[in-house]
């Protein structure tokens, strides 16, 4: 049997006539596999396994809502991806190592209250010019009492005294509409500055006069609030008003918040400390309540108006006659300061090789010592000046982290401190993303550098900073450096 044959088929093609044959790339698989590769989502698109833009979220099968964690990135200092936990990332762009947009700042919603039932009047501290922990405890505690009763909208004055330190005089870079204040007045003039309770006195008696606050809050410390509050209960009970008698060391309100509003004190009690804090005292509530700090949650939601106050200076003011002198600060030695009451805390970690220079920083920078748990474990430093969720949580104005990765318990202790510096190595520890200002290099070198610029500007007669109290590039700095210069520092920080 023949079986007829088509000569075409028994022919070879030209060579441009053949299909060309698929080519594989193993490289570009290989970045495909790889899901930490910067090349990874181009090598996916271009493959066609992936989309330009890869979803973020999307609902797991169990209902729960599942985050892509390769999405969010950012490149280091050293060059490699660090995937990006703390949620400030966007999604990453397709490219060789794009790093990921990072998410405008949040804009809280804005309250103003326009005709408010009764004011609730709260005195901060305003220690360094700046609101403190403890003082936004006791605007939260007064921001709870005015909107308890939302028939009776009440409103949180907010009076301060003194040169503030934030530049500007609007409420909004003090931070008292954040902290939730829906009033404020300010007394600025050199009458009011420094350690002035007679004429501080005479100005909260005034405005308690004609403006009539349903309560007085102020911070329980010894920075001002509670001498301020002790003065004011004595001067309003010699007046007559048997409901002035300061409540001290108040942390807790009982009862219905609502009835104060409707200026039924009698249906609250407040729960303070007493005996040296071994035992808790309740009684009615008065008008004048002297609060300790945590007393309540401070105000983080939304933004309060601050709208400023006009105010004539009260004349009794201004007639007290001038028989305290305030004769400024007195410099302490900066060891003998406990951490939870330091203002400018230089603390070590396991990045530290020389600890006679960084002994020597801290004494020449009038700074308060401390350490992290690994340092502590090692010997270098004393178990009393350990920070963190294990040692002691700190609210310094300023914190200056020395070769500290930033473990959970540390980031924990430190979490109410206004600024915090970082000097390290690795430009991706979670240290760095905490820190307000980060200088990526060597802590020693750093260090050096940094007490050779101080000891020379103090040798040409330059004035160094103050014992105990943070230098002021330091404490109002808050940009972020991936890679700063030791000398730049050293320049910034005399």
């Amino acid at each position: 049997m023949t079986i007829p044959v088509d000569p075409q088929a028994t022919e070879h093609p030209h060579p441009s006539e053949r299909e060309p044959l698929p080519r594989r790339d193993p490289r570009l698989e290989q970045q495909a596999r790889n899901r930490l590769h910067p090349q990874h989502l181009s090598a996916l698109q271009a493959l066609g396994r992936g989309a330009a833009a890869p979803q973020e979220r999307w609902m797991g099968p169990k209902g729960v809502m599942r985050r892509n964690p390769h999405v969010g990135h950012f490149i280091a200092a050293n060059g490699r991806k660090r995937i990006d936990r703390s949620g400030r990332s966007g999604p990453a762009a397709v490219g060789a190592g794009q790093p990921a947009v990072v998410a405008k700042a949040r804009v809280l919603p804005l309250v103003e209250i326009a005709s408010p039932a009764f004011l609730i009047a709260v005195v901060p501290d305003m220690t360094g010019g700046r609101l403190s922990s403890h003082d936004r405890d006791v605007l939260g505690l007064a921001r709870q009492i005015a909107d308890a009763d939302p028939a009776h909208q009440g409103a949180v004055l907010a009076v301060t005294f003194g040169t503030l330190r934030e530049e500007g005089d609007a409420a909004d870079s003090v931070g008292l509409g954040a902290a939730g204040a829906d009033r404020w007045l300010h007394f600025a003039d050199i009458l009011h500055d420094g350690y002035a309770p007679l004429a501080q006195l005479a100005e909260l008696e005034a405005i308690d006069g004609k403006l009539t606050p349903r309560l007085w809050l102020l911070p329980e410390s010894r920075t001002g609030g509670g001498e301020r509050g002790r003065r004011l209960g004595a001067r309003l009970l010699c007046q007559g008003d048997a409901l002035a008698r300061p409540s001290g060391n108040a942390y807790q309100l009982d009862g219905e918040l609502a009835a104060i509003g409707r200026g039924e004190l009698a249906e609250v009690n407040v729960t303070g400390r007493s005996g040296n804090g071994q035992q808790d005292l309740t009684r009615a509530l008065t008008r004048i309540v002297l609060c300790e700090a945590e007393c309540a949650e401070p105000v983080e939601d939304v933004r309060h108006a601050a709208l400023p106050l006009e105010w004539e200076p009260a004349s009794a003011a201004r007639a007290v006659p001038d028989v305290i002198e305030d004769l400024g600060p007195v410099a302490v030695d900066p060891s003998a300061i406990a951490l939870g009451e330091a203002e400018f805390i230089l603390s070590a970690g396991n990045g530290i090789r020389d600890w006679d220079g960084f002994h020597r920083a801290a004494s020449l920078l009038g700074a308060t010592e401390g350490a992290s748990r690994v340092a502590v474990d090692d010997g270098f430093m004393p178990r009393a000046r350990q920070v963190g969720a294990t040692g002691t949580w700190v609210t310094a104005r300023v914190y200056v982290a020395v070769g500290i990765s930033g473990a959970i318990q540390h980031l924990q202790g430190i979490q109410r401190c206004d600024k915090v510096v970082t000097i390290n190595t690795d430009g991706g520890c979670d240290m760095v993303k905490r820190a307000d200002l980060s200088v990526i290099g060597d802590a020693g070198a750093i260090l050096a550098s940094l007490c050779q610029q101080l000891e020379a500007e103090r040798s040409a007669g330059g004035d160094g900073p103050s014992v105990g109290q943070a230098p002021a590039a330091l404490a109002t700095s808050s940009s972020t450096s991936s890679s700063t210069s030791s000398a730049t520092l050293a320049a910034d920080a005399a």
